[in-house]
């Protein structure tokens, strides 16, 4: 395709001559890309259309410019020319929106996050506690100092004569790539080092401390900065992230700072009343059950909860007790004796009025 210096630049770059800036950026990105004589090698056709683009997003992409072509369009003078003063500022330009895609010189390379799962006990994501962990990473290695290769085992790179990148693109505009053969590094491994295999890092065990803080929640993650595996040419160390898993609990479970807590009575001790022994988090403590009390009725214990986050005093949730009373089962004859004795004595309209209530409404509905 010949490149034809009177083809309106809106057509050139696929947009309505009333886009904006942004879709004028995402047009040109997305064209480059197609057109960029590093993805079409040997294309004669394709090296045209690049510099068409690149010539009507000179022009477009700065607004008097793109005023000027607007009312005279080609005939404007060499003032809209990709040729003219200040094209020179475009390819900066370029370089900027491409520096992601084809990278810089000896682009340098971060270390990798690490995962970590840790697993605690209830009280102990309740109160807080340190750990050691133990996990698997790598670090440079020592032998090679993280190059790959023995002593001398390193030559300069031919493709891009030790410079780390190529450059592409021809005329006004050279934008440089990481060179694809030693990975922008510079250099080439010739002699491998035998302790690593070439790789530069080798595995290790790591030993690390972790501070679970009061009041930490299954599934939180923290987040140590800077100590994940270590970065390459001159890249900074990853991070490394702590999953914390707290194991259920036989007798607690958790609602936000509250702890809840089912506690089974026995129809005597609700119906005459009693005192029970309750578990809480710091250990047993005795609860009055008022006579009367209604399977799932809930008592709370304030304080006896979860601790909060930061602050300078220790502010805790409380514990709700919720009291089930369990049906008595396997009644000896003198245990179901005296429950018939009960039933028949008749009291049972003062000593269960919810249960009056109900059969009143029962009756009038159906009657």
């Amino acid at each position: 395709m010949a490149h034809r210096p009177d083809r309106d630049y809106y057509e050139v770059l696929g947009i309505a001559p009333s886009a904006p800036l942004s879709e004028i950026k995402r047009a040109y990105r997305r064209l480059a890309m197609q057109w960029h004589p590093d993805k079409n090698p040997g294309d004669l056709d394709s090296e045209d259309r690049f510099k068409e683009i690149n010539e009507a997003y000179a022009v477009l992409s700065e607004p008097d410019r793109r005023a000027h072509y607007d009312r005279f369009g080609h005939a404007g003078g060499p003032g809209v020319s990709a040729g003219g003063a200040g094209f020179g500022s475009v390819a900066e330009v370029f370089e900027g929106l491409f520096s992601d895609v084809f990278g810089g010189k000896k682009k340098r390379r971060a270390g990798r996050d690490l995962r970590y799962t840790l697993e605690v006990s209830f009280e102990e994501a309740a109160f807080g506690c340190d750990k050691t962990i133990r996990f698997p990473t790598r670090r440079d290695c020592e032998v090679c100092d993280g190059t790959g290769a023995r002593q001398g085992g390193l030559r300069t790179c031919a493709a891009c004569h030790g410079k780390g990148e190529i450059k592409a693109g021809g005329g006004l505009i050279n934008i440089g790539r990481p060179c694809s053969t030693c990975a922008g590094v510079g250099k080439v491994v010739v002699d491998a080092c035998p302790t690593c295999e070439g790789a530069g890092l080798r595995p290790i065990e790591r030993e690390f401390k972790v501070k679970v803080p009061p009041g930490s929640k299954d599934g939180s993650v923290r987040m140590v900065s800077r100590e994940g595996e270590p970065g390459r040419r001159g890249g900074s160390p990853g991070d490394l992230h702590v999953l914390l898993r707290v194991k259920p609990h036989p007798l607690f479970r958790r609602d936000g700072h509250d702890v809840i807590c089912d506690v089974p009575i026995s129809f005597t001790q609700a119906a005459l009343g009693a005192h029970v022994d309750v578990p809480t988090l710091d250990g047993k403590v005795k609860m009055r059950v008022p006579e009367g009390t209604q399977s799932g009725r809930v008592f709370r214990l304030r304080g006896k909860g979860i601790p909060r986050e930061g602050g300078a005093a220790v502010v805790r949730g409380d514990q709700l007790v919720r009291l089930m009373v369990e049906t008595p089962t396997r009644l000896s004859e003198r245990q179901r004796a005296l429950l018939e004795e009960l039933a028949h004595e008749g009291g049972e309209a003062r000593s269960q009025p919810r249960r009056r209530r109900f059969l009143e409404r029962v009756k009038v509905l159906f009657e």
